[in-house]
C-alpha cells in the first residue's frame, strides 16, 4: 500500500512536468496517431468481448453436453416401456434440469420412431413424431456425438420462442439406434447475454454453425440467415479457420463492421463480436474534437489541477495512514475481546459438563452400588453428553459450520404445530398470538434448526417480559429483506467477516418468508444492540442462560441464505425477524404414509465399518455385534474401497466416518457410486467442512454423537432398501 502511494505521488509529479513540456508535441502528432490508436483500442475491445462470448458459449454447450450425458446415463439400459412407466418421475427430473438452466427451453427423450417418451413440457407427452427434425434424423444412421441443429419453430401443440436442438444418440448395448436425447436451446438466451456485454454503440454479435447457419444474432433478425461459404465472410473464415479479425460488409444489412470470430473447440460453432466501423470513426472524431476545443486552455488548467491534486493526495495519504493505524488497533482489540469471551464461555460450560461426567464415573466405580443409584449416574452422564452435543451444535450454527439437513416445509404450518409446545414453554402468564398467511409460505431449510431458532427467540422474548405479557408470531412474505427490515447496529462474527445483520439488501429468486417474534418486554438499549448476537453474551444471571440462543438464530439464518434483524425501543418491547429464502409452491413434497420402524436386531447382517478412531470403532463394533450384526472393521477409506472392489457381495451396508486422513468418507461414498458397487453407504460425522459448505449430502447421514439403537435402525432401514431394490431388479 505504501509503495502504491509513493508511485501515485511520483506519477503526479511526472504528469505536472509533462503537462507543460509536451502539449505542442502532442498536438502535432495527435492527429497522426489518434486514428491508429482508436482502431487498436477497438480491436482489443473486440478481442476481449470475443473472449467473453467464446467462454460463455463454450460453457453453455459443455453444460448442455453434460446434462444430456447425465440424462442418457439415467435411462441407459431402460427399455422404452420402462421409461414410459417412469415417465412422471423422469418428467420432473427433466423439468428440474430445464428450470436450472436458463439457456434451455425444454429437454426430450425420443424413441427410435421419433416419438417423445418423456419431455420437460408436458406429462404425459402427446403421441407425436419428430422424426423429421434435423436433430433426430442426424443420429439415425450414424454415431456423431453431439449434434447442433438449425433454428426451428415449436410444433403444435407446443408454443413459445424459437430454438435450436442439441442432441445425442441413444444406443443399445450392441450399438443399434434406439432413440435420441435432445435439449432445445434458446437463441434469445445468447442474444440477451450479448445485449448485456455489448452496450457500446454499433456493437455486433453472431453465433453460427460452420456450414453458415446463423443461430443467434445481435442486432436481432426477423428472418433466418445462412451465410454463403463462398461469399466474403466464408472465404475469410476459410483462410483462417480457427480465429481471425476482419473488416467486412455483413450480409444481413450490408453495414461495414470490424468483426472478430473464433471457433469453439470440439464444436462446429463459431462466435463473433464486432463494432461498426462508423462507430470507431465516431470515437476518433470525438477524441480529436476534444483536443481542438479544449487543448490549449486545458493545458494550463491541467497543470494547476495536478498541482492541487498532488498536495491534496499527500494530505489524504497522511490522514489515511493515521486512520488505518487506529482501525487496526480497534479491530485487534475487538477480536481479542470476542475470542476471550468465546473461549472462556466454552471452557466454563464444558468444564461443568465434564465435572458431572467425571463425578458420575467415580461414583459408578464405588462397590456395592445400588441399581437405583447406578441408573441415576448413568442418566446423568447421558444428560451431560446431550447438553454438550447441544452446545457444540449451537457453536457450529453460529459459526455457520453446522451440517444442515434442508427440507421443504410450510413455515405457517410448522409454526402452528409448535403452538402447544410454545404455550407450555412460555407459561400461562404469556399470551400467544399467531398471524399466519392463508397461502403456503415454503422454505428449504433445516426444520430442526428452524424450530430451535423459534424457541430461542420465544425464550428470549419471555425473559424480556419477566414471564408475563404478550408475544406475537407473524409470518409474511417479502420481495427482499430491505422491504420490511430495520437495521441493527452491528455484529462481527467469529469467522472474521464484518457483515452486519440487517445491512444487506438480499434478493431471493422467489422472495423471502419473514417470521417476526414481537414482545411487550423492556426492550433493548441501543448500546447492547451491537452485541446481542455474540456468543455467550447475556444479561441474565449466572446459571440462567448460556448466551448462545440468539447466536444460533444468527448462524442458522446466515447458513440458510437468509438474515435475522431486530428492532427495539426501551420500554416498548422488541421484534426479532428471521428471513429465509422462499421456494416455489410446487416444490412441497407429497405426504407419505408413515414408515414402520424395523427391528433393531442385526440378524447376521454384514456391515463394513470404516473408522480411524480405534476407541470409537470398537464401541460401534461391540454394540452392533451384540445386536447380531457381522462386523468387518477397517481404519481407512482406501482399504475399505479395496474390500468392496474385491468382494462387494460380502456386505449389506457400509458405515463410514467422513473426516479421515487421506481419502474421506464422502470420497469413499462417491467412489462406490461411481464404480457401480451396489452396496448402500451410511455416513457419520460430528462436523465436516465439505458438508457445511455444500449444505446437504446425497447419502444417509448419522450425526455424532449417536446411540447404538439409533445407528442400528438406520443401518437396518438402508440395508432393507437395498434388498428390496435388488428383488425388484
Amino acid at each position: 500500500m505504501q509503495g502504491a502511494q509513493r508511485n501515485s505521488l511520483r506519477l503526479l509529479q511526472w504528469m505536472m512536468a509533462a503537462s507543460l513540456a509536451l502539449p505542442i508535441a502532442l498536438f502535432v502528432i495527435a492527429a497522426s496517431i489518434s486514428y491508429a490508436s482508436t482502431k487498436a483500442i477497438a480491436d482489443r475491445e473486440i478481442e476481449r468481448t470475443l473472449d467473453v462470448a467464446h467462454e460463455h458459449a463454450l460453457k453453455v454447450f459443455e453444460t448442455i453436453d453434460r446434462s444430456l450425458a447425465e440424462v442418457n446415463e439415467v435411462v441407459r439400459g431402460m427399455p422404452d416401456d420402462i421409461i414410459r412407466a417412469r415417465e412422471p418421475a423422469l418428467h420432473r427430473r427433466l423439468k428440474q434440469l430445464t428450470d436450472s438452466l436458463p439457456q434451455l427451453k425444454s429437454a426430450w427423450i425420443f424413441d427410435a420412431d421419433g416419438k417423445s417418451l418423456v419431455n420437460s413440457l408436458a406429462s404425459p407427452p402427446p403421441a407425436q413424431s419428430f422424426a423429421d427434425r434435423d436433430y433426430f434424423a442426424a443420429h439415425v444412421d450414424q454415431t456423431i456425438g453431439s449434434y447442433i441443429g438449425v433454428p426451428l419453430t415449436p410444433r403444435q401443440p407446443y408454443q413459445g420462442a424459437r430454438f435450436f436442438g442439441v442432441s445425442r444418440r441413444r444406443s443399445s448395448d450392441d450399438g443399434s439406434f434406439i432413440g435420441v436425447i435432445q435439449a432445445s436451446v434458446l437463441p434469445e438466451y445468447f442474444e440477451s447475454f450479448y445485449a448485456r456485454i455489448g452496450s457500446d454503440p454499433g456493437s455486433f454479435f453472431a453465433m453460427g454453425r460452420t456450414d453458415g447457419v446463423v443461430l443467434a444474432h445481435l442486432p436481432r433478425l426477423d428472418r433466418d440467415l445462412r451465410l454463403d461459404p463462398n461469399g466474403p465472410v466464408g472465404r475469410s473464415i476459410a483462410a483462417q479457420p480457427e480465429h481471425g479479425l476482419i473488416t467486412i460488409a455483413w450480409p444481413s444489412d450490408e453495414v461495414e463492421r470490424r468483426i472478430g470470430y473464433r471457433r469453439i473447440a470440439e464444436y462446429p460453432i463459431y462466435v463473433s463480436a464486432g463494432l461498426e466501423t462508423s462507430a470507431i470513426r465516431a470515437r476518433w472524431f470525438a477524441t480529436m474534437g476534444q483536443h481542438l476545443v479544449f487543448g490549449i486552455p486545458a493545458t494550463a488548467l491541467l497543470f494547476l489541477l495536478l498541482a492541487f491534486a498532488f498536495r491534496r493526495t499527500q494530505h489524504l495519504q497522511a490522514e489515511a495512514a493515521a486512520r488505518r493505524e487506529a482501525e487496526e488497533a480497534l479491530k485487534h482489540s475487538q477480536r481479542l475481546e470476542a475470542l476471550g469471551q468465546l473461549t472462556g464461555g466454552v471452557a466454563h460450560d464444558f468444564n461443568n459438563l465434564l465435572t458431572v461426567i467425571r463425578a458420575s464415573v467415580d461414583l459408578l466405580n464405588r462397590p456395592q452400588l445400588s441399581e437405583e443409584r447406578r441408573q441415576r449416574y448413568i442418566t446423568a452422564i447421558a444428560d451431560a453428553v446431550g447438553r454438550a452435543a447441544k452446545l457444540t451444535s449451537q457453536l457450529l450454527a453460529f459459526a455457520r459450520r453446522q451440517t444442515l439437513k434442508p427440507e421443504v416445509f410450510d413455515v405457517g404450518a410448522r409454526l402452528q404445530s409448535l403452538h402447544d409446545m410454545l404455550a407450555t414453554l412460555l407459561g400461562p402468564a404469556i399470551e400467544i398470538a399467531m398471524r399466519l398467511p392463508a397461502e403456503p409460505c415454503l422454505v428449504n431449510a433445516d426444520a430442526s434448526q428452524f424450530e430451535t431458532a423459534l424457541i430461542n427467540m420465544a425464550t428470549n422474548a419471555r425473559d424480556a417480559m419477566h414471564g408475563k405479557g404478550r408475544i406475537v408470531f407473524n409470518v409474511e412474505t417479502a420481495a427482499t429483506i430491505a422491504d420490511t427490515r430495520a437495521p441493527v447496529s452491528g455484529n462481527p462474527d467469529l469467522s472474521g467477516s464484518q457483515d452486519l445483520p440487517g445491512k444487506q439488501d438480499l434478493p431471493g429468486k422467489h422472495g423471502f418468508v419473514g417470521i417476526a417474534v414481537s414482545d411487550t418486554g423492556i426492550g433493548i438499549p441501543a448500546t447492547r444492540l451491537e452485541r446481542i448476537f455474540e456468543p455467550f453474551f447475556t444479561t441474565k444471571q449466572v446459571g440462567h442462560g448460556t448466551g448462545l440462543g440468539l447466536s444460533q438464530v444468527f448462524g442458522f439464518a446466515r447458513q440458510s441464505g437468509g438474515e435475522v434483524t431486530v428492532t427495539s425501543e426501551v420500554g416498548h418491547g422488541s421484534t426479532f425477524s428471521l428471513y429465509l429464502p422462499r421456494v416455489a409452491p410446487h416444490l412441497l413434497p407429497q405426504r407419505q404414509a408413515p414408515n414402520t420402524a424395523p427391528a433393531v436386531a442385526g440378524s447376521g447382517m454384514s456391515v463394513l465399518l470404516v473408522e480411524d478412531n480405534i476407541e470409537l470403532a470398537n464401541f460401534a463394533a461391540d454394540g452392533l455385534t451384540e445386536l447380531g450384526y457381522s462386523i468387518t472393521l477397517v481404519d481407512n477409506a482406501t482399504d475399505a474401497l479395496a474390500e468392496l472392489v474385491m468382494d462387494a457381495d460380502r456386505f449389506d451396508v457400509v458405515f463410514s466416518d467422513i473426516v479421515m486422513p487421506g481419502m474421506t468418507g464422502l470420497d469413499l461414498a462417491q467412489a462406490v457410486r461411481e464404480r457401480g458397487i451396489g452396496v448402500p453407504v451410511v455416513l457419520t460425522t460430528g462436523y465436516s467442512e465439505a458438508l457445511s459448505q455444500d449444505g446437504k449430502v446425497d447419502f444417509e447421514l448419522v450425526q455424532k454423537p449417536y446411540a447404538i439403537d439409533q445407528l442400528s435402525r438406520v443401518l437396518h432401514r438402508v440395508a432393507r432398501r437395498r434388498v428390496r431394490d435388488g428383488a425388484a431388479e
